[in-house]
Protein backbone atom coordinates (compact mmCIF):
# COMPACT_ATOMS: atom_id res chain seq x y z
CA UNK A 1 0.00 0.00 0.00
CA UNK A 2 2.61 2.34 0.85
CA UNK A 3 4.83 2.08 -2.28
CA UNK A 4 1.32 2.31 -4.17
CA UNK A 5 0.68 5.55 -2.42
CA UNK A 6 4.13 7.10 -3.26
CA UNK A 7 5.49 6.29 0.14
CA UNK A 8 8.05 3.98 0.34
CA UNK A 9 8.80 1.25 2.40
CA UNK A 10 12.25 0.59 4.69
CA UNK A 11 13.10 -2.04 6.24
CA UNK A 12 12.43 -1.24 9.80
CA UNK A 13 10.73 -3.62 12.51
CA UNK A 14 7.80 -1.20 12.01
CA UNK A 15 6.58 0.03 8.61
CA UNK A 16 4.78 3.67 8.45
CA UNK A 17 3.82 5.89 5.48
CA UNK A 18 1.94 9.04 6.29
CA UNK A 19 1.52 12.69 4.58
CA UNK A 20 1.88 16.13 5.78
CA UNK A 21 -1.76 16.78 6.16
CA UNK A 22 -2.79 13.68 7.69
CA UNK A 23 -3.55 13.20 11.48
CA UNK A 24 -1.28 11.32 13.55
CA UNK A 25 -2.03 9.28 16.34
CA UNK A 26 0.16 7.90 19.17
CA UNK A 27 0.33 5.24 21.44
CA UNK A 28 1.42 6.53 24.91
CA UNK A 29 2.25 2.81 25.20
CA UNK A 30 4.95 3.27 22.96
CA UNK A 31 6.79 6.03 25.36
CA UNK A 32 4.79 4.89 28.68
CA UNK A 33 3.94 1.27 29.28
CA UNK A 34 1.18 1.44 31.56
CA UNK A 35 -0.82 3.19 29.41
CA UNK A 36 -3.88 2.81 27.48
CA UNK A 37 -4.30 6.45 26.22
CA UNK A 38 -3.70 7.67 22.84
CA UNK A 39 -3.08 11.38 22.01
CA UNK A 40 -2.81 13.14 18.37
CA UNK A 41 0.49 14.86 17.64
CA UNK A 42 -0.90 18.35 16.92
CA UNK A 43 3.12 19.74 15.65
CA UNK A 44 6.47 18.57 15.14
CA UNK A 45 9.28 20.72 16.88
CA UNK A 46 10.89 20.68 13.96
CA UNK A 47 7.76 22.36 12.20
CA UNK A 48 5.24 20.92 9.74
CA UNK A 49 7.66 20.37 6.21
CA UNK A 50 9.56 17.80 8.94
CA UNK A 51 6.86 16.40 11.18
CA UNK A 52 6.79 12.63 9.59
CA UNK A 53 10.68 12.60 9.55
CA UNK A 54 10.37 14.15 12.93
CA UNK A 55 8.29 11.65 14.30
CA UNK A 56 10.20 8.82 12.66
CA UNK A 57 13.30 9.27 14.07
CA UNK A 58 11.63 9.71 17.63
CA UNK A 59 10.00 6.41 17.14
CA UNK A 60 13.45 4.92 16.21
CA UNK A 61 15.00 6.41 19.16
CA UNK A 62 12.66 5.45 21.63
CA UNK A 63 12.52 1.99 20.12
CA UNK A 64 16.08 1.26 19.70
CA UNK A 65 16.36 1.91 23.57
CA UNK A 66 13.65 -1.10 24.15
CA UNK A 67 14.89 -3.19 21.24
CA UNK A 68 17.35 -4.99 19.55
CA UNK A 69 17.23 -3.41 16.19
CA UNK A 70 19.28 -1.67 13.10
CA UNK A 71 18.00 0.85 10.64
CA UNK A 72 19.12 -1.24 7.21
CA UNK A 73 18.17 1.94 4.33
CA UNK A 74 15.41 1.42 1.45
CA UNK A 75 14.16 -2.08 0.74
CA UNK A 76 16.19 -3.78 -1.89
CA UNK A 77 15.73 -7.57 -0.63
CA UNK A 78 13.35 -8.88 1.97
CA UNK A 79 13.02 -12.79 2.23
CA UNK A 80 14.09 -13.64 -0.92
CA UNK A 81 11.80 -10.76 -2.58
CA UNK A 82 14.00 -8.18 -4.76
CA UNK A 83 12.77 -4.76 -4.92
CA UNK A 84 14.03 -2.64 -7.45
CA UNK A 85 12.58 0.62 -7.00
CA UNK A 86 11.51 3.32 -10.20
CA UNK A 87 10.29 6.51 -10.26
CA UNK A 88 6.70 5.67 -10.45
CA UNK A 89 7.12 2.48 -9.52
CA UNK A 90 8.72 -0.56 -7.16
CA UNK A 91 9.27 -4.36 -9.69
CA UNK A 92 9.31 -7.13 -6.66
CA UNK A 93 11.22 -10.32 -8.41
CA UNK A 94 12.56 -13.64 -6.65
CA UNK A 95 15.29 -13.94 -9.39
CA UNK A 96 17.89 -15.53 -6.88
CA UNK A 97 15.24 -17.78 -5.14
CA UNK A 98 14.07 -19.04 -8.96
CA UNK A 99 17.76 -19.76 -9.68
CA UNK A 100 18.29 -21.98 -6.40
CA UNK A 101 15.03 -23.86 -7.01
CA UNK A 102 16.15 -24.54 -10.82
CA UNK A 103 19.39 -25.79 -9.13
CA UNK A 104 17.74 -27.85 -6.87
CA UNK A 105 15.90 -29.56 -9.40
CA UNK A 106 19.05 -30.05 -11.43
CA UNK A 107 17.46 -28.11 -14.47
CA UNK A 108 19.77 -25.23 -14.77
CA UNK A 109 20.85 -25.90 -18.48
CA UNK A 110 17.54 -27.04 -19.58
CA UNK A 111 15.73 -25.44 -22.67
CA UNK A 112 12.99 -22.93 -21.95
CA UNK A 113 8.66 -23.24 -23.10
CA UNK A 114 6.52 -20.12 -23.29
CA UNK A 115 3.69 -21.74 -21.98
CA UNK A 116 3.16 -23.47 -18.09
CA UNK A 117 0.22 -26.02 -18.87
CA UNK A 118 -0.31 -27.79 -22.38
CA UNK A 119 -3.86 -26.78 -23.76
CA UNK A 120 -6.24 -29.99 -24.14
CA UNK A 121 -7.46 -32.52 -21.38
CA UNK A 122 -6.26 -32.38 -17.72
CA UNK A 123 -3.80 -34.94 -15.81
CA UNK A 124 -6.01 -37.57 -14.34
CA UNK A 125 -4.82 -38.63 -10.76
CA UNK A 126 -4.04 -41.85 -12.21
CA UNK A 127 -2.00 -41.22 -15.29
CA UNK A 128 1.27 -42.58 -15.32
CA UNK A 129 3.32 -44.84 -12.92
CA UNK A 130 3.72 -44.24 -8.93
CA UNK A 131 7.15 -42.00 -8.13
CA UNK A 132 9.83 -43.67 -6.08
CA UNK A 133 10.90 -40.60 -4.08
CA UNK A 134 7.44 -38.54 -3.84
CA UNK A 135 9.05 -36.16 -1.56
CA UNK A 136 11.47 -34.51 -4.12
CA UNK A 137 8.16 -33.65 -5.77
CA UNK A 138 6.54 -32.37 -2.57
CA UNK A 139 9.72 -30.32 -2.40
CA UNK A 140 9.56 -28.94 -6.13
CA UNK A 141 5.43 -28.26 -5.55
CA UNK A 142 6.34 -26.48 -2.40
CA UNK A 143 9.53 -24.13 -3.79
CA UNK A 144 7.00 -23.13 -6.81
CA UNK A 145 4.02 -22.16 -4.48
CA UNK A 146 6.68 -19.45 -2.86
CA UNK A 147 7.42 -18.25 -6.12
CA UNK A 148 4.27 -17.32 -6.99
CA UNK A 149 4.47 -14.35 -4.36
CA UNK A 150 5.78 -11.84 -6.90
CA UNK A 151 4.80 -14.58 -10.28
CA UNK A 152 1.02 -14.25 -10.27
CA UNK A 153 1.06 -15.78 -13.88
CA UNK A 154 2.30 -19.46 -12.19
CA UNK A 155 -0.54 -19.52 -9.87
CA UNK A 156 -2.93 -21.87 -11.71
CA UNK A 157 -0.19 -24.23 -12.37
CA UNK A 158 0.99 -24.58 -9.38
CA UNK A 159 -2.29 -25.15 -8.21
CA UNK A 160 -3.00 -27.91 -10.62
CA UNK A 161 0.11 -29.47 -9.34
CA UNK A 162 -0.49 -29.41 -5.91
CA UNK A 163 -3.64 -31.43 -6.42
CA UNK A 164 -1.53 -34.31 -7.05
CA UNK A 165 0.62 -34.01 -3.66
CA UNK A 166 -0.61 -37.42 -1.72
CA UNK A 167 -0.28 -39.82 -4.91
CA UNK A 168 1.83 -38.19 -7.34
CA UNK A 169 3.56 -39.90 -10.35
CA UNK A 170 5.71 -39.43 -13.13
CA UNK A 171 3.14 -37.81 -15.85
CA UNK A 172 2.61 -35.17 -12.58
CA UNK A 173 6.42 -34.94 -12.40
CA UNK A 174 6.51 -33.83 -16.20
CA UNK A 175 4.58 -31.13 -15.34
CA UNK A 176 6.32 -29.68 -12.64
CA UNK A 177 9.44 -29.64 -15.03
CA UNK A 178 7.35 -28.02 -17.41
CA UNK A 179 6.88 -25.38 -15.20
CA UNK A 180 10.28 -24.99 -14.13
CA UNK A 181 11.23 -24.54 -18.10
CA UNK A 182 9.06 -21.74 -17.86
CA UNK A 183 10.59 -20.50 -15.41
CA UNK A 184 14.21 -20.34 -16.70
CA UNK A 185 12.85 -18.49 -19.66
CA UNK A 186 11.03 -15.79 -17.44
CA UNK A 187 13.26 -15.96 -14.62
CA UNK A 188 13.67 -12.18 -14.20
CA UNK A 189 10.05 -11.57 -14.60
CA UNK A 190 7.91 -10.28 -11.52
CA UNK A 191 5.07 -8.28 -10.44
CA UNK A 192 5.04 -4.31 -10.76
CA UNK A 193 3.12 -2.08 -8.49
CA UNK A 194 2.69 1.33 -9.61
CA UNK A 195 2.25 5.10 -7.47
CA UNK A 196 -1.32 6.27 -7.94
CA UNK A 197 -4.67 6.91 -7.13
CA UNK A 198 -6.07 4.61 -4.43
CA UNK A 199 -9.45 4.82 -4.66
CA UNK A 200 -10.00 3.27 -7.55
CA UNK A 201 -10.91 -0.89 -7.71
CA UNK A 202 -11.04 -2.57 -10.53
CA UNK A 203 -11.69 -6.93 -10.53
CA UNK A 204 -12.03 -10.05 -13.04
CA UNK A 205 -13.32 -12.89 -11.94
CA UNK A 206 -14.04 -16.44 -13.72
CA UNK A 207 -14.58 -20.31 -13.17
CA UNK A 208 -13.87 -23.52 -15.19
CA UNK A 209 -16.47 -25.32 -15.00
CA UNK A 210 -16.22 -29.47 -14.34
CA UNK A 211 -12.77 -29.02 -15.04
CA UNK A 212 -11.47 -31.96 -12.98
CA UNK A 213 -11.30 -35.00 -14.97
CA UNK A 214 -11.47 -37.19 -11.62
CA UNK A 215 -14.27 -35.45 -9.80
CA UNK A 216 -15.80 -32.90 -12.24
CA UNK A 217 -15.41 -29.87 -9.55
CA UNK A 218 -14.42 -26.66 -11.02
CA UNK A 219 -11.47 -23.99 -10.49
CA UNK A 220 -12.31 -20.18 -9.56
CA UNK A 221 -9.85 -17.31 -9.40
CA UNK A 222 -9.54 -13.60 -9.66
CA UNK A 223 -7.83 -10.38 -9.97
CA UNK A 224 -8.05 -7.35 -8.35
CA UNK A 225 -6.27 -4.11 -9.24
CA UNK A 226 -6.13 -0.98 -6.75
CA UNK A 227 -5.36 1.84 -9.41
CA UNK A 228 -3.07 -0.17 -11.49
CA UNK A 229 -1.16 -2.16 -9.13
CA UNK A 230 -2.12 -5.92 -8.39
CA UNK A 231 -3.10 -6.36 -5.26
CA UNK A 232 -4.93 -9.56 -4.88
CA UNK A 233 -5.56 -12.66 -7.08
CA UNK A 234 -6.50 -16.41 -5.74
CA UNK A 235 -7.15 -19.60 -7.42
CA UNK A 236 -8.68 -22.71 -6.19
CA UNK A 237 -10.37 -25.25 -6.91
CA UNK A 238 -13.57 -25.78 -5.02
CA UNK A 239 -14.91 -28.50 -2.82
CA UNK A 240 -18.26 -28.69 -4.51
CA UNK A 241 -19.26 -29.77 -7.65
CA UNK A 242 -21.72 -27.07 -9.66
CA UNK A 243 -25.36 -27.99 -12.09
CA UNK A 244 -24.28 -25.54 -14.79
CA UNK A 245 -21.40 -22.94 -15.95
CA UNK A 246 -23.85 -19.63 -14.06
CA UNK A 247 -23.89 -21.68 -10.97
CA UNK A 248 -20.01 -21.86 -11.06
CA UNK A 249 -19.51 -18.65 -12.51
CA UNK A 250 -21.78 -17.22 -9.31
CA UNK A 251 -19.75 -19.14 -6.97
CA UNK A 252 -16.54 -17.76 -8.17
CA UNK A 253 -18.11 -14.13 -8.69
CA UNK A 254 -19.20 -14.31 -4.36
CA UNK A 255 -15.71 -15.21 -2.95
CA UNK A 256 -14.40 -12.11 -5.54
CA UNK A 257 -17.15 -9.74 -3.59
CA UNK A 258 -15.88 -11.15 -0.32
CA UNK A 259 -12.27 -10.31 -1.07
CA UNK A 260 -13.31 -6.68 -2.57
CA UNK A 261 -15.64 -6.41 0.25
CA UNK A 262 -12.11 -6.85 2.60
CA UNK A 263 -10.51 -4.39 0.45
CA UNK A 264 -12.73 -1.77 1.04
CA UNK A 265 -12.91 -2.16 4.59
CA UNK A 266 -9.37 -1.95 4.97
CA UNK A 267 -9.06 0.96 2.21
CA UNK A 268 -11.83 2.83 4.91
CA UNK A 269 -9.24 2.30 8.31
CA UNK A 270 -6.80 4.23 6.32
CA UNK A 271 -9.54 7.21 5.53
CA UNK A 272 -9.58 5.80 1.39
CA UNK A 273 -13.09 5.67 -0.12
CA UNK A 274 -13.77 4.65 -3.38
CA UNK A 275 -14.38 7.29 -5.57
CA UNK A 276 -16.81 5.10 -7.89
CA UNK A 277 -18.55 2.07 -7.96
CA UNK A 278 -16.21 -1.17 -7.83
CA UNK A 279 -16.07 -2.69 -12.10
CA UNK A 280 -16.33 -6.63 -12.04
CA UNK A 281 -15.93 -8.12 -15.16
CA UNK A 282 -17.44 -11.36 -15.93
CA UNK A 283 -16.99 -13.65 -19.33
CA UNK A 284 -20.13 -15.18 -18.78
CA UNK A 285 -23.05 -14.19 -20.45
CA UNK A 286 -25.77 -15.75 -18.42
CA UNK A 287 -24.20 -14.18 -14.76
CA UNK A 288 -24.65 -10.65 -16.05
CA UNK A 289 -28.22 -11.32 -17.39
CA UNK A 290 -29.18 -12.53 -14.22
CA UNK A 291 -27.74 -9.97 -12.34
CA UNK A 292 -29.73 -7.39 -14.66
CA UNK A 293 -32.94 -9.81 -14.50
CA UNK A 294 -33.07 -11.21 -10.86
CA UNK A 295 -35.85 -13.90 -11.97
CA UNK A 296 -35.59 -17.14 -10.77
CA UNK A 297 -37.31 -20.39 -12.37
CA UNK A 298 -36.82 -24.19 -11.62
CA UNK A 299 -33.47 -24.25 -13.25
CA UNK A 300 -32.03 -21.50 -11.45
CA UNK A 301 -33.03 -21.90 -7.99
CA UNK A 302 -29.58 -23.59 -7.23
CA UNK A 303 -27.98 -20.33 -7.80
CA UNK A 304 -29.93 -17.83 -5.89
CA UNK A 305 -28.16 -17.94 -2.39
CA UNK A 306 -24.40 -17.19 -4.57
CA UNK A 307 -26.49 -14.43 -6.72
CA UNK A 308 -28.18 -12.57 -3.50
CA UNK A 309 -24.81 -11.86 -2.37
CA UNK A 310 -23.88 -10.24 -5.84
CA UNK A 311 -27.18 -8.68 -6.51
CA UNK A 312 -27.32 -6.75 -3.07
CA UNK A 313 -24.11 -5.17 -4.13
CA UNK A 314 -24.75 -3.85 -7.21
CA UNK A 315 -28.37 -2.47 -5.43
CA UNK A 316 -26.41 -0.87 -2.94
CA UNK A 317 -24.27 0.77 -5.50
CA UNK A 318 -20.70 -0.89 -4.30
CA UNK A 319 -20.21 -2.75 -7.41
CA UNK A 320 -20.74 -2.65 -11.28
CA UNK A 321 -21.09 -6.10 -12.93
CA UNK A 322 -19.69 -5.81 -16.47
CA UNK A 323 -19.37 -8.29 -19.38
CA UNK A 324 -15.89 -8.83 -21.06
CA UNK A 325 -15.09 -11.35 -23.98
CA UNK A 326 -13.26 -14.36 -23.07
CA UNK A 327 -10.04 -13.57 -25.13
CA UNK A 328 -9.92 -10.47 -22.39
CA UNK A 329 -10.99 -11.86 -19.25
CA UNK A 330 -7.06 -11.44 -17.71
CA UNK A 331 -9.19 -13.77 -15.12
CA UNK A 332 -8.73 -16.73 -17.46
CA UNK A 333 -4.61 -17.44 -16.67
CA UNK A 334 -5.60 -17.77 -12.68
CA UNK A 335 -8.65 -21.29 -14.32
CA UNK A 336 -7.59 -22.84 -17.11
CA UNK A 337 -4.38 -23.59 -19.34
CA UNK A 338 -4.48 -21.40 -22.42
CA UNK A 339 -2.16 -20.75 -26.23
CA UNK A 340 0.64 -19.35 -26.33
CA UNK A 341 -0.74 -15.67 -28.11
CA UNK A 342 -4.05 -15.45 -24.96
CA UNK A 343 -1.72 -16.23 -22.58
CA UNK A 344 1.05 -13.92 -23.01
CA UNK A 345 -1.13 -11.21 -23.52
CA UNK A 346 -3.30 -11.85 -20.33
CA UNK A 347 0.45 -11.79 -18.74
CA UNK A 348 1.89 -8.80 -19.70
CA UNK A 349 -1.69 -6.97 -18.99
CA UNK A 350 -1.61 -8.83 -15.39
CA UNK A 351 2.37 -7.76 -14.06
CA UNK A 352 3.23 -5.17 -16.48
CA UNK A 353 6.74 -6.95 -16.81
CA UNK A 354 7.27 -9.96 -18.48
CA UNK A 355 10.90 -10.88 -19.41
CA UNK A 356 11.73 -11.67 -23.47
CA UNK A 357 11.56 -15.77 -23.90
CA UNK A 358 14.08 -14.65 -27.13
Amino acid sequence: MAGISGSWIFPMPFFMAFSRTMSIWLNQRIFLMSSSLICILKKSLHGLKQAPKALLDSFVVVLSKELSMKELGPLHYFLGIECCRYFISILHTQQKYAFQLLQKADMLTCSYTSTLVAEGPRLSLYNGDPLDDAGFYISLVGGLQYLTLTRPDLCFSVNYVSQFMHAPNTSHLQLVKRILRYVKGSICSGITFFAGPCDILTAYSDSDWAGCPDTRKFTSGYCIYLGNSLVSRATKKQPTISLSSTEAEYKSLALTNAELLWISYLLKLMHITESKSVTLYCDNIGANILAINPVFHARTKHVEINYRCTHDLVEDGFLKLAYVPSQHQLANVFTKELGVVQFHSCVCKLMHFVESLA
